[in-house]
């Protein structure tokens, strides 16, 4: 090799943007292609083709710039077409509007087709960005219709039916799951539930917990016990609501006890309401060992949607359990805090007291 093409090998291995081809970072599309002399095209950093010789290889911040040089785009990248990941977006983005304006829920092969893509594909794609799967999102969203249409529907039966359920009978076999109640009684706003509460305090200020038949259903921390039992009343609205009872209140203080040592664990059964995907979060949540912190990004990574930070973030501050679900063990990327449904003092102290500091 001559110097003139040693020098340019040496130009382009010295720069960052080479490892990422070698490495065919999709992170990297977006940022730059890069074209090859000896064969007059521009590729992706991404692409799968063999990778060229380094003295061959040049430089450009965007496709247009490689085409003004005279290069044409790769065919098996296309480069000059949106990258992979915001065609996939666009998609699924597109698959979700066409699930939630069905009748009855479209099959992974009708999806598939629609989208142009092999089943497994799609199912891997549709999962990693909106971290449930085709199946698991057309029933969220049949959940959430049914939650609207009994608010507004004169029949009970109707509201099933218009929520895209193919019968009453399917829906009751699940109703509890669905609704966390029967529809009777989410329709009344928990008439006829009773949900036993009690307050407490702890070094962190006035704790409250709450339990329906099924477990618990709330802890929620703060300043004032009066806004607290305000807040319960505004989520179970016609619930009937018993407090002071002798034998809950032994539960409160094993919650209080649980903050001030963590390491004694939380038994206590739950009932737990929420969406397909918030329950995937919450399940994570109460996977990580005390005195260890996550960051949003790895935990939706460990529920296999990589792409779905933000939800998993919504998801942490929609939790209605503080403490038995530990959404306070999850912190931005560069550790700091973030935000925290109950206050971030009270995040960083439940942090510190599971670290042992």
């Amino acid at each position: 090799m001559n110097t003139r093409l040693q020098s340019r090998a040496a130009e382009t291995t010295a720069d960052p943007r080479w490892a990422q081809i070698l490495a065919r970072a999709p992170a990297a599309d977006g940022h730059f292609v890069y074209s090859v002399r000896s064969t007059g095209v521009f590729c992706r950093p991404s692409c799968g083709a063999r990778h060229p010789r380094p003295e061959n290889v040049a430089f450009h911040a965007s496709p247009a710039d490689a085409l003004a040089a005279g290069f044409r785009p790769c065919r098996r990248c296309r480069p000059d077409q949106p990258p992979l990941a915001e065609q996939h977006a666009a998609r699924i983005a597109e698959l979700c509007r066409f699930i939630e304006n069905a009748e009855a829920a479209p099959s992974l092969a009708e999806l598939a087709a629609r989208a142009g893509l092999s089943r497994h594909h799609l199912h891997r794609v549709f999962k990693a960005i909106t971290g449930l799967t085709p199946r698991d999102y057309a029933a969220a969203h049949r959940a959430r219709r049914l939650r609207d249409e009994l608010g507004r529907s004169s029949s009970i039966t109707h509201a099933i039916l218009d929520a895209g359920y193919p019968s009453t009978g399917r829906f009751y076999a699940n109703a509890t799951e669905v609704l966390g109640m029967t529809p009777t009684t989410w329709r009344a706003g928990g008439a006829d539930t009773d949900i036993r509460f009690a307050i407490g305090q702890c070094s962190l200020g006035a704790i409250l917990v709450a339990a329906s038949p099924r477990g618990v259903c709330a802890i929620a921390l703060g300043d004032d016990p009066g806004q607290l039992v305000r807040d319960l009343q505004n989520r179970f609205p016609h619930a009937r609501l018993i407090g002071a009872e002798r034998d809950f209140e032994d539960w409160v203080a094993r919650v209080v006890g649980f903050v001030e040592a963590p390491g004694t664990g939380l038994e206590l059964p739950l009932d737990i309401r929420g969406t397909a995907f918030q329950q995937r979060v919450w399940l994570a949540l109460r996977a990580i060992p005390p005195g260890t912190t996550l960051s949003y990004t790895e935990l939706a990574r460990r529920i296999g949607a990589p792409q779905s930070c933000r939800a998993v973030a919504a998801a942490c501050a929609a939790n209605p359990l503080a403490l038995a679900i530990p959404c306070h063990r999850v912190v931005r990327s560069d550790g700091g805090l973030a935000g925290y449904r109950w206050g971030v003092e009270r995040k960083d102290a439940l942090i510190k007291r599971e670290a042992g500091q």
